[in-house]
């Protein structure tokens, strides 16, 4: 609010001498429009304020609960809080709330800007057409093996009907990123006609100075199989697509909060499809149809699928080190001794590395490693090389990863069997897990130790079926025989026999 004498002043020259707003303006350094408001303003009677701490029967008991959650949640990233709703929820669960969902929303809303003095942002909204779709990662907390760690989820939301579809991934790599996009596709059956991204690594490599972008290969090979066009926000712009960000957020909110337990990836994923499908059974919020309704719209302006699901991999041409390990982002992976020192083809997709020939034949194929983990061997091609050197076995990493009953055997080994043992394993690992070998194992030595023909050959009756047999049951009983009698005593009759003759 100006001070008392400036408003004087704007009246005085409005109201009495009849000057224009403009030329009062320019003199005190005040924007038209202010002095207009004071100009025309007739009622300068004070504003009555909203009485604060006002009993309340229904909050009062509960506030001190929601205030620690309040806090609780500051610790965490703004994206991991609770929302209103999920906390009125809690307290309906925990507490046996009555209130309602409104009073929570209020009285949280004024708590916030009181803890931290924020104050809310409005967005506009922008109109779409059926057919377009938005996309954004996002990130939420899961919980493995007993920790918690943040994992990516990619939406393809679609703006007309205010409907969305997410996966979750290990990454925001380009291989993760065209995978979400490819399974989105194919599991609606269609693509949309134009799809609007933000200057994200794995699509732009380079924005240019005249609005146009340099795209990735990958990139563009995606959108020339599957036809839709690519539009981009401009940078810092997000608002530009401000449908998928408001869709990341609500898929947070709603289905990945708390951190969810998970132990498989792709198994998590397919229960995905269902909870987005099931979310559109509700009303729009500014449309009187229901958004399944309004989906139906944006699929039949959807493009067709192509004929053949696009491969979301690349190729690259690396070195190998002295050991036969290769270096992909920081990561190390075991080829095979003969590729030491030398340059060797792999196949990149978002959750394996393929060691390949020069005509594309797999050598050896690793699960991708993300997070945490820094090597991944496999030890099949090398079993040939340490059946060479047998007595080293036991300084070996390989040792470890051993089952139980594989390192009994090795310790009481001779030489000579070890080596044999390792190149039985060899040829057996590449086409079978440590499973049946094992099994193998523990059936030849039932009757003691082993030799490795003795486990090959119970191995393979294994993998063909033969390995158990059924018990045979006779279909006739025996004949019931007489008694035989042995001893010294009927030696001793005979003799008497013989004495009298």
């Amino acid at each position: 609010m100006l001070a008392v004498a400036e408003i004087n002043y704007i009246r005085h020259e409005v109201n009495i001498k009849d000057s224009n707003y403009s030329e009062v303006a320019q003199r005190i350094g005040r924007d038209p429009r202010t002095v207009k408001k004071y100009a025309e303003q007739d009622d300068f009677s004070p504003v009555e304020k909203i009485k604060q701490g006002r009993p309340s029967p229904v909050m009062d008991p509960i506030k001190h609960i929601v205030d620690e959650w309040l806090l609780e949640d500051f610790k965490q990233k703004r994206k991991f809080r609770r929302t209103a709703k999920r906390i009125w929820e809690q307290l309906k669960e925990e507490f046996d709330f009555k209130g309602s969902d409104r009073t929570v929303r209020n009285y949280i809303s004024q708590r916030k800007k009181e803890l931290l003095n924020e104050a809310s942002q409005a967005a506009l909204s922008l109109e779409s057409k059926p057919g377009s779709a938005q996309v954004d990662f996002g990130e939420a907390p899961f919980k493995y093996q007993g920790e918690q760690i943040t994992l990516p989820y990619l939406v393809l939301s679609y703006p007309y009907s205010n409907s969305f579809y997410f996966q979750v991934f290990p990454a925001q790599n380009k291989e993760c990123f065209l995978e979400g996009l490819k399974r989105i596709f194919h599991h609606m059956g269609g693509v949309p006609k134009t799809i609007r991204f933000d200057n994200l690594s794995a699509a732009v490599k380079k924005v240019l100075p005249n609005g146009e972008r340099q795209l990735t290969e990958e990139f563009q090979n995606f959108v020339l199989h599957y036809g839709f066009e690519s539009e981009f926000c401009n940078p810092n712009s997000g608002n530009e697509k401000g449908h998928v960000e408001a869709m990341v957020k609500y898929v947070r909110n709603n289905y990945l909060l708390p951190g969810l337990h998970v132990l498989n990836l792709d198994e998590l994923n397919k229960t995905l499809w269902e909870k987005a499908e099931k979310d559109r059974e509700r009303k729009h919020y500014e449309k009187e149809s229901f958004i399944s309704q309004l989906f139906e719209e944006d699929r039949k302006a959807f493009l067709v699928l192509p004929s053949k699901e696009y491969q979301c991999i690349r190729y690259e041409t690396v070195k190998a080190d002295k050991y036969g390990y290769i270096k992909v982002e920081k990561k190390l992976y075991s080829t095979s001794p003969r590729y030491a020192l030398n340059k060797v083809l792999i196949r990149i997709s978002y959750n394996s590395i393929d060691i390949l020939t020069d005509d594309y034949q797999l050598v050896v194929s690793h699960p991708r490693l993300y997070g945490q983990y820094r090597k991944s061997i496999n030890w099949q091609p090398y079993l040939n090389l340490m059946a060479k050197r047998p007595m080293a076995l036991k300084y070996t990493s390989f040792y470890e990863q051993l089952p139980q009953e594989w390192q009994t055997y090795f310790n009481s080994c001779t030489s000579s069997e070890k080596s044999e043992a390792l190149k039985l394993l060899g040829t057996v690992m590449k086409d079978y897990d440590f499973s049946k070998i094992t099994e193998a194992l523990k059936i030849a030595s039932e009757h003691g130790h082993p030799s490795v023909e003795s486990i090959k050959q119970v191995f393979y009756q294994l993998i063909n079926g033969r390995g158990i047999r059924e018990e045979v049951h006779l279909q006739k009983s025996l004949p019931i025989m007489p008694e035989a009698t042995r001893g010294l005593q009927h030696y001793n009759q005979l003799l008497k026999g013989a004495e009298i003759n």
